[in-house]
């Protein structure tokens, strides 16, 4: 801030101090000057009773000025409520000149109400120098012009003027030493605040700064983590295509197998084969299930997965289901109303990823809810076409998501399940993978009743023909 708003800002403390230190003399003048009528009438009992009506007079102004002071335009223009020490002033000369005695001692009252005026106003000496030069003039006035003095008072009259010099003097001296430590006062608290000010701002700063730091570093453990987990589906990948082969291998011998059994059932006796039959396509069955796991293996675990290809949902949400088959068998009801051919641009391999997180996240929310009334655990897969997109919802009647959880949910590591269950990655992944797929996922959900995600894909524009 520069000097300007500093002067100011000075200006306008100097002005509030004024107004304070006015309503001060104020209340301690009407009471003093009141009091004092009981000296008028010891000194001049036949002048008590004018002496008090000016001394009334006075107070009445008084209570003028602080009134002034309570309007909004009397605060802005304070040095209008000089009443409370100019108008006892004036009233104490006018009975100097009233009484027309040159030994009075009521120029004792003008030295008292000119210390009470250094003291309690905020002026420089140059309003203090005006009102003393002021007050010893008419005194001077009124002691040897206005009224002829005699020739015993001159002594008195002449005294009395020294000691007003002098108060006028030291008020004037005191006023230059109060305005120079009332301003050095404001400019070490004006120095104080700006320092505090700066100070709050480099604060702001710093947490600004710490905040950005910790949200990099966030980051950084993030593409950490997601670097160890890519190295694991990587190494997962390259383990796993040995297993596949392994696996695949004694799978041709089983089909092979089952083919031959096939053709040796015409020795198998009329009374068995109903039972041999069954049995077989059990051996079949699974055989097939095996072979479609592998299959399913290969294809999550291949290292090409940056391509966006037109995916056929429902291989997608079939591919998913099997690899959570286990889990599901007998405990959750899937309900899928998915159109037939719904193509979406995405990864397939990543999306059966978010698919398998969904139901899996579905999975261990059902868990943790009591059904009652004949309700069943369901998760609902279903798709919606509209013009511009195509919604992939994945709903079920778990306890939901509360709202304290909402804004979280597809942070990095942030997981309500306990120790052990869960790194807090998966609904992170999914929103990445929904990011690079040019979509977005979203989440609707009412405590105690359901929850569903939504899935978003925006549609590839048709070519003109």
């Amino acid at each position: 801030m520069n000097e300007a708003e500093f002067q100011k800002a000075y200006a306008e403390q100097t002005r509030r101090n004024y107004i304070v230190r006015a309503t001060l003399g104020t209340f301690v003048s009407i009471p003093l000057n009141l009091f004092c009528s009981f000296m008028d009438h010891q000194m001049y009992p036949k002048l008590a009773g004018n002496f008090f009506m000016m001394r009334v007079a006075s107070v009445f102004l008084s209570l003028l000025g602080w009134l002034w002071l309570k309007t909004a335009y009397g605060r802005e223009h304070p040095r209008w409520s000089v009443t409370w020490y100019l108008s006892p002033l004036l009233i104490i000369l006018w009975m100097i000149y009233e009484a027309n005695d040159g030994y009075s001692f009521y120029y004792a009252g003008l030295n008292i109400i000119l210390l009470g005026m250094g003291l309690l106003t905020p002026w420089a000496y140059v309003q203090n120098l005006v009102v003393s030069v002021f007050v010893v003039a008419m005194y001077l006035l009124i002691s040897l012009v206005l009224r002829t003095p005699t020739t015993d008072s001159y002594g008195y009259i002449m005294n009395n003027v020294t000691f007003l010099i002098l108060t006028g003097v030291l008020v004037v001296s005191g006023s230059v030493a109060n305005a120079r430590l009332r301003l050095r006062e404001f400019r070490l608290r004006w120095d104080l605040d700006i320092s505090r000010n700066q100070v709050q701002e480099n604060n702001v700063t710093l947490d600004h700064q710490n905040k950005e730091l910790a949200d990099t570093i966030q980051k950084l453990t993030e593409a950490e983590s997601q670097l160890v987990q890519s190295e694991k589906m990587a190494s997962l990948g390259r383990m796993s295509a040995g297993i596949i082969h392994e696996i695949n291998n004694p799978l041709n011998f089983a089909t092979t197998g089952l083919f031959t059994l096939r053709k040796k059932a015409k020795h198998i006796a009329p009374e068995q084969m109903e039972e041999y039959n069954d049995t077989l396509k059990d051996v079949e069955e699974g055989v097939s299930r095996v072979k479609n796991i592998v299959s399913d293996l290969r294809m999550f675990t291949h290292p090409n997965t940056d391509n966006l290809d037109q995916v056929d949902v429902n291989e997608v949400v079939t591919s998913a289901l099997r690899f959570l088959s286990n889990e599901m068998k007998d405990k959750v009801v899937i309900e899928q109303k998915l159109a037939d051919g719904q193509i979406v641009q995405a990864n397939k391999n990543k999306l059966i990823h978010v698919f398998v997180n969904l139901f899996q996240n579905s999975l261990d929310a059902l868990k943790s809810k009591p059904f009652n009334n004949g309700e069943r655990p369901t998760i609902w897969v279903e798709s919606v076409d509209s013009n511009d997109k195509v919604a992939l919802l994945v709903r079920d009647n778990g306890p939901g998501i509360t709202s304290e959880h909402m804004d979280k949910i597809f942070d990095p590591f942030y997981t309500t399940k306990d120790v052990g269950e869960g790194m807090g990655l998966g609904l992170s992944i999914c929103y990445r993978i929904m990011q690079e797929a040019k979509g977005r996922i979203t989440v609707r959900t009412e405590p105690g009743k359901l929850c569903e995600f939504r899935l978003e894909f925006p549609k590839e524009p048709k070519a003109n023909l």
